[in-house]
């Protein structure tokens, strides 16, 4: 005979108005303090009946701090290093007063190179697929941007250099009308031009911008990106007018002069001056004649650079010393009928023995072939140590630039385009350029210059998608001051010898962090936790079955007694709440009363067992038995076998319990590790 304990009925004769949303608020914050509370302390009670808060404390603090709470703080700290403290450490440690040495009192003018960003695009990997293609596009430009604003807040430079190649199919995307495009790339046209523009801006100079207009920027702050690469337009013959054009509008001229820090910058367009000596490719002529057009400017801005340097230089030192910035011009009377053109007057500038110049060009100067680059340079260090002194081999293959061309490329100038331009601009103390991707730094000693040799320093890319592991950029720190007779100071000291006047500039290469390498962390910390959540949902099984057991099997507590074959709805409906009640219960498996039916029995007091009839008559469960089937409804007898179907039935479901568990806890870390991820990304 079985009894059934049934759940009380209130049955209600009148109608009640609902409660509203005050009363509901008041109901929630009641049961929390009237019954949440109470219960935790009556949990954080001494065995001895004692009340202990300390030992209530200590078990709501395990409550709260569990493995997945630790592998999400694991992944915040790892996600935080990985996207802005290594970013941070990098370049922080190459903060100016780390390596400049200037005498004290020295208030130098600071500036940055940065070379080939070449955002990517689809020129760039023609044959990788969507979504990777797109993946690499959005993280390139945001390794760039976050790069680029860490170094406004830490460095703050004064002025930024781009050495060319902003773009890496700036030269594919053809204004209308212009022919001679690959046939891969015409359906983009100069409305693909528009939005790389855009995304270029968003990049860099929107931060420049910003911080400028809230008033972060010093005075006489520039930014200057008009140098152009041969990714930008092309190279020699292979440029189009049109699209020159098009950059030089948006940009500025690739041929400039800035006088900064005392030092005159001269920016020359390189790569349209290279088509000078090539052979034209539609009239098939080769020399000074052959695609006029395209190197014609340059040429005309060297034949000028002189004076045009020396009337630059005068208007910048007289607004430096808070004169008038024009020229002076001729007083004369002449007549209605006399024609006459007005000169100014100018002469040499008397700054030009005082003011070095500095020559920025995308494509490095000739050297002769295997001249190694230095022990700076990633792919290829040297071959061997420097010897006593300090130098290196002559030649060392695996070190240098490569003297070599191809489509639309040319790893250095010809040798006598490289010593015309040193010619013509005059006084060259240092030259900096891009192209080359990683640290090239060489003396020419076979151009002429003041000191005996120019030093020429080729800037690491900044992007991390351009074959080096660890981007760059250049740091360069200018102290030329002048006196009142307009000589620099810091070079007419009886104490310097020949060589220091190269010290007006000291340089800095700085190295971005290495962003394959913080992939494969992430790599191996997701392959971690997946195993370290899958090994917690198949162990979390094994807990369930042994602390069930040990209740079926303790002589005060009975099992589940049901009527024979009636079906019982399983207490838990998922691990989770098991492992909830587990907690709540101490350890011990709540037995429940809505979810199955109770039997009467002589056998149902403290201590005894069922005889071998009611064994037979309930699915009971015996160390011998899986107390997970009993849980879920498929219980089985002794006298089953264990190839039975309904073994194999089991065992599936228990698969599916350890799946859903597992998925379970990959959401409960996942989720607020990706929010965690888009806050750090959308600082930047």
């Amino acid at each position: 005979m079985s009894a059934y304990r049934h759940a009380p009925l209130s049955i209600g004769h009148d109608y009640i108005e609902p409660p509203g949303f005050l009363r509901k608020f008041y109901d929630v914050v009641r049961h929390i303090f009237g019954h949440y509370l109470p219960h935790l302390l009556a949990n954080a009670r001494r065995s001895d009946g004692i009340a202990s808060p300390r030992k209530g404390a200590q078990r709501q603090l395990r409550s709260i701090w569990n493995l997945l709470t630790a592998l999400i703080l694991v992944w915040m700290l790892a996600l935080w290093w990985g996207e802005v403290g290594i970013f941070r450490n990098s370049i922080a440690g190459c903060d100016w007063h780390y390596w400049e040495k200037w005498p004290d009192g020295a208030a130098p003018h600071r500036m940055v190179l940065v070379a080939d960003p070449q955002l990517v695009d689809p020129h760039t990997y023609p044959g990788r697929p969507w979504p990777l293609s797109t993946i690499t596009r959005q993280h390139t430009d945001y390794y760039m941007r976050k790069s680029f604003t860490i170094i406004q807040d830490l460095l703050d430079p004064q002025t930024v250099f781009f050495l060319g190649d902003l773009f890496d199919g700036g030269r594919e995307w053809l204004p209308p009308g212009t022919s001679g495009s690959d046939s891969r790339w015409r359906k983009y046209g100069e409305d693909y031009w528009i939005k790389e523009y855009k995304r270029f801006g968003n990049i860099f100079l929107n931060e420049w911008l910003r911080r400028a207009g809230a008033g972060l920027h010093r005075d006489h702050r520039k930014i200057l990106v008009g140098l152009p690469g041969n990714h930008d337009l092309g190279l020699g013959n292979g440029i189009k007018i049109p699209v020159r054009r098009r950059f030089n509008a948006f940009f500025g001229g690739g041929n400039s002069i800035e006088v900064i820090g005392n030092h005159t910058f001269v920016s020359l367009d390189t790569v349209s001056l290279s088509a000078k000596g090539q052979q034209d490719s539609t009239t098939g002529r080769q020399g000074e004649g052959s695609n006029h057009e395209v190197w014609a400017p340059v040429e005309e801005f060297l034949e000028n650079l002189k004076s045009q340097k020396s009337r630059v230089l005068d208007r910048a030192v007289r607004l430096q010393n808070d004169k008038v910035e024009n020229d002076l011009m001729f007083h004369e009377v002449v007549g209605i009928r006399d024609p006459h053109v007005s000169k100014s007057v100018h002469t040499a500038s008397r700054f030009e023995g005082s003011v070095p110049s500095v020559l920025l060009t995308h494509v490095p100067l000739y050297r002769a072939k295997d001249t190694p680059c230095g022990p700076l340079r990633e792919r290829s260090p040297p071959s061997t140590k420097p010897n006593q002194d300090g130098e290196y081999l002559e030649k060392d293959p695996g070190n240098a630039i490569r003297v070599e061309y191809g489509f639309q490329y040319q790893n250095v100038l010809t040798p006598d385009i490289s010593k015309e331009i040193i010619d013509k601009i005059g006084d060259v103390q240092s030259v900096f350029s891009g192209d080359d991707h990683d640290y090239c730094e060489v003396l020419h000693r076979g151009y002429t210059s003041p000191s005996g040799g120019i030093r020429e320093i080729t800037v690491k890319a900044f992007s991390w998608a351009m074959g080096v592991r660890r981007p760059g950029f250049l740091l360069l720190s200018l102290w030329n001051p002048l006196d009142e007779t307009d000589k620099a100071i810091y070079q007419s000291r009886a104490d310097q010898d020949a060589n220091q006047q190269h010290r007006t500039i000291q340089t800095h290469l700085c190295l971005l962090p290495n962003q394959l390498s913080i992939f494969i962390r992430y790599i191996l910390l997701l392959v971690l936790t997946l195993f370290t959540l899958f090994v917690r949902a198949a162990r979390a099984i094994n807990n369930i079955n042994n602390d069930v057991s040990k209740t079926y099997t303790n002589g005060h507590v009975l099992p589940f007694i049901t009527e024979s074959k009636q079906a019982t709805t399983p207490p838990f409906h998922d691990l989770s709440s098991a492992l909830a009640s587990q907690s709540h219960t101490n350890g011990l498996a709540i037995r429940s009363t809505a979810g199955r039916t109770r039997a009467t029995s002589p056998y149902s007091f403290p201590g005894s067992l069922p005889n071998d009839h009611a064994r037979k008559n309930y699915s009971g469960v015996s160390l011998h038995d899986d107390p997970l089937d009993e849980r879920w409804g498929r219980g089985r007898s002794h006298d089953e076998d264990d190839d039975h179907p309904k073994r194999k039935s089991a065992a599936g479901s228990r698969l599916m319990v350890v799946w859903r568990e597992f998925r379970r806890s990959v959401l409960l870390v996942g989720f607020p590790v990706g929010m965690w991820w888009i806050y750090l990304a959308g600082k930047f």
